[in-house]
């Protein structure tokens, strides 16, 4: 760490992670008048928020094995229609019996439902295959449920946005290093800004533990022990195509591979849930990979023959529970576990929140908060089920032709300006999501030492067809004409980029995906002559 260089912020809360649980609580406690600021260790959304399937859950899928969670999941997804509704697809969802499927199991979820008032319509097949007509023909029941699609990316930008502009103070890339408590308080949080080689030493009255996998290692450094955090890891893969535009889910008790969610322009499939050990270097088994491949085929027939586009693995942070076994992630509890650290560790100021799904981050963010606010004499009360985001708009959802939209608008205020300047600042440089020139140069100017990963989560560069193989070089291109970085960070910022990309490639590489691959390895390291390049700098 760089010697003698050291930062100082002062808060009311230090909020530890920011994936949407964690950006919840910031944006909660900034409303109710709370000076925040919210550290993370990477970019915001890029641990377990930014790695799962994008569903948006009608409680559906508990409904029989876990009410609680059901209920929870229901009303949310109405809630977070109306405060994020430019991050979600409204494309419904859909529960499929099929031929050899246990019966009694849809006969008891209707059943379930019923009691809790889960809003449902038990359909015909007919009815099914009219909606989705490369369902299986062995489909032997159909149930219409409340579901959607989360571009997870955009609801954790929009409720970034909504707690800066309530005056919270956002960290990224700055590490917990450590915490200073004494006579059971914490009052200083240190960090470790891994951009700048940087201390930062934050000032603090109360601090939100919302680190999802690493939340036991940060309650460690809190002198709060056997804060037993397991992961479950959950491998997905996305096709090239939507296969469906309506989410599919099995129509059996939650197992792996029963979910299929349209998400932008693709479907992905998901998910496996195996015990793993390491939050940071999650590993993508090719077994996995069939599995889910093998799971999508009896949901789709054909799915195997369609172009998989790339697999990733998340890691869901789960409360270790006694009742089952260590290595039996698939029936640990999926609900929220609040631990007030006063009444466990007598740390006062501390609280810590694990598990729970991103369906229903803003309700385990006010419950966090609700308990924060007590302990501060706040009586505010929480808001934010009413007010959207800044870039929510009631009643109008994402749509996948937005984007087709947004460039025929440029355009046509391009052609009455008639300039070489409009016309430039809409060059498109990836084509696969449509993200021009302008996009990525107000992002970079927003954000200058953004890594081309970061644009991604962004503006969703890179996660097309190609993967990031002609668009990122010009992205790098971009980033030294216009002075954001020089020519040796620009391929370091590349090469990141294209390893990152491929990692998640080779576990599906065959066919045209192969092909594909070698060609951008060909380009890269052959005519670019990337690795090299990086050995002299």
């Amino acid at each position: 760490m760089g010697e003698g260089r050291m930062k100082h912020y002062s808060a009311d809360l230090v909020v530890i992670g920011g994936g949407s649980t964690g950006v919840g609580i910031a944006r909660d406690a900034a409303m109710r008048g709370l000076s925040v600021v919210l550290v993370d260790k990477g970019d915001l959304g890029s641990g377990t928020t930014g790695r799962f399937h994008g569903q948006l859950h009608s409680g559906g899928r508990y409904v029989v094995s876990d009410m609680e969670s059901a209920i929870e999941c229901a009303r949310e997804n109405h809630t977070l229609r109306h405060i994020h509704s430019d991050a979600i697809e409204d494309c419904g969802g859909m529960f499929t019996l099929l031929s050899g499927d246990n019966p009694a199991y849809a006969d008891q979820w209707i059943q379930k439902s019923q009691e809790i008032g889960l809003p449902f319509q038990e359909i015909s097949c007919k009815e099914a295959f009219r909606r989705e007509p490369r369902l299986s023909p062995t489909l032997a029941r159909a149930a219409l449920v409340e579901e959607g699609s989360i571009d997870s990316w955009k609801m954790v930008w929009g409720a970034v946005h909504s707690a800066q502009a309530y005056g919270a103070t956002v960290l990224r890339y700055h590490q917990v290093t450590d915490m200073v408590v004494t006579d059971g308080t914490i009052n200083t949080v240190i960090c470790h800004d891994l951009r700048h080689d940087e201390q930062a030493n934050i000032s603090c009255a109360y601090v939100a533990n919302a680190a999802g996998p690493w939340a036991g290692k940060i309650a460690a450094l809190a002198q709060c022990f056997d804060v037993d955090v397991v992961c479950g890891r959950g491998v997905m893969v996305a096709m090239n195509h939507r296969l469906v535009n309506t989410v599919i889910n099995r129509w059996v008790w939650p197992g792996d591979g029963g979910t299929l969610v349209p998400a932008h322009s693709v479907c992905i499939i998901g998910t496996t849930d195996v015990v793993d050990d390491d939050p940071d270097h999650l590993a993508i088994p090719r077994v996995e990979v069939e599995q889910m491949l093998d799971s999508g085929e009896e949901l789709i027939p054909g799915f195997r023959k369609a172009r998989a586009l790339r697999a990733w693995a998340g890691a869901r942070p789960l409360l270790h529970d006694k009742r089952v076994a260590d290595d039996d992630t698939r029936h640990m509890s999926r609900g929220m576990s609040i631990i007030d650290h006063e009444d466990r560790d007598g740390i006062q100021n501390f609280v810590s929140i694990i598990g729970g799904k991103l369906s229903t981050y803003r309700l385990m963010a006010e419950k966090v908060t609700d308990i924060l606010a007590k302990k501060a004499n706040n009586h505010a009360l929480c808001r934010t089920a009413s007010e959207p985001v800044p870039e929510a708009r009631a009643g109008s959802y994402y749509a996948l032709t937005s984007r087709f939209k947004q460039r025929e608008i440029e355009g046509k205020r391009s052609s009455s300006h008639s300039s070489d300047e409009d016309s430039l600042d809409n060059q498109i440089i990836c084509e696969c999501e449509l993200v021009t020139r302008k996009m990525i140069l107000d992002a970079l100017s927003e954000d200058p030492e953004a890594s081309f990963d970061d644009l991604r989560r962004r503006l969703r560069v890179g996660m097309g067809p190609c993967q990031g193989g002609f668009c990122s070089q010009r992205i790098a291109g971009l980033s030294v004409e216009n002075g954001f970085c020089n020519a040796a960070e620009a391929t370091a910022r590349l090469r990141d980029f294209l390893a990152r990309r491929w990692k998640g490639v080779m576990p599906v590489a065959h066919g045209q995906q192969a092909r594909e691959m070698a060609l951008d390895s060909w380009i890269h390291d052959n005519t670019l002559d990337i690795p090299d390049l990086l050995k002299n700098q």
